[in-house]
């Protein structure tokens, strides 16, 4: 009997204008116990070094003048060789075994098409880092998974496999720089795909949500990567759907298989 095939790993960083903490998130993906097999830096027209940067670690770099977050992790989905799509950003620093720990979460689990894990403040005041990254992450986990009905996806600590966004890639808001590139996929992948949360490791981030008007914006983008989505994805109507889509799946598989 043959063992299971390996899954490979790409990691895609959107990074605009951020060379010295992007040197800092490449050196902590040097450091994994696991390797990713590649990693793709999309440079989203940065007038710094940081495209300089990324090569110097080794990193594969590609360029998107589309301006938006959003348009710039699409273009690493697409560029990207593995089976499983591993996203952080530039001011993140990942633990040590975090690709591990995604591609083993993967393998235990056939039927999940994306994991999201949590996350942890590694700079401003250390007294506010637990209480306002608890507060931050549970809002959005609370707010938007109203709108979706299910896990939403958090773009600083989100994997998925590669073949679930082929299926969805057409249809992402890539285009709207306004619209929050997480958010929007979630709405696409959650409905006809399993999201679990990632066990064990949280993700290291910069406490810049809560500065220089950043949280603002964050907010008034979220309420737009909802209501593009409307009245196709108003939260009854999208519930009836994927309550429908479930009841189907349930009754068509297997007695006694996994669920």
């Amino acid at each position: 009997m043959q063992p299971p095939r390996t899954l490979t790993t790409s990691i895609v960083i959107p990074v605009k204008d951020d060379a010295d903490l992007l040197a800092l998130c490449l050196a902590a993906l040097a450091g994994q116990t696991t390797p990713a097999d590649e990693i793709v830096v999309v440079d989203n027209a940065s007038s710094d070094a940081s495209a300089v940067v990324a090569r110097a670690a080794g990193a594969r770099v590609i360029t998107c003048a589309d301006p938006g977050i959003g348009a710039a992790a699409a273009a690493g989905y697409d560029a990207a060789h593995g089976d499983l799509i591993l996203r952080l950003d530039a001011d993140c620093v990942p633990g040590a075994g975090w690709v591990d720990e995604v591609s083993r979460a993967f393998a235990a689990a056939h039927d999940v098409a994306a994991f999201t894990g949590r996350a942890h403040f590694t700079d401003g005041p250390s007294a506010l880092r637990a209480p306002l990254a608890a507060l931050y992450l549970g809002a959005y986990a609370a707010v938007t998974g109203l709108a979706l009905g299910h896990r939403p996806l958090f773009g600083s600590n989100l994997a998925f496999r590669r073949d679930a966004w082929l299926a969805v890639r057409d249809e992402v808001h890539r285009q709207d720089p306004e619209v929050h590139d997480d958010l929007d996929l979630a709405f696409h992948l959650g409905e006809r795909h399993r999201i679990r949360a990632l066990p064990g490791l949280s993700m290291g981030m910069s406490m810049r949500p809560f500065t220089g008007g950043h949280f603002g914006r964050r907010v008034h983008r979220g309420m737009r990567s909802v209501l593009v989505h409307w009245p196709h994805d108003f939260p009854p109507l999208r519930w009836a759907r994927m309550l429908a889509h479930r009841t189907r799946r349930r009754t068509s598989s297997p007695r006694g298989s996994r669920r």
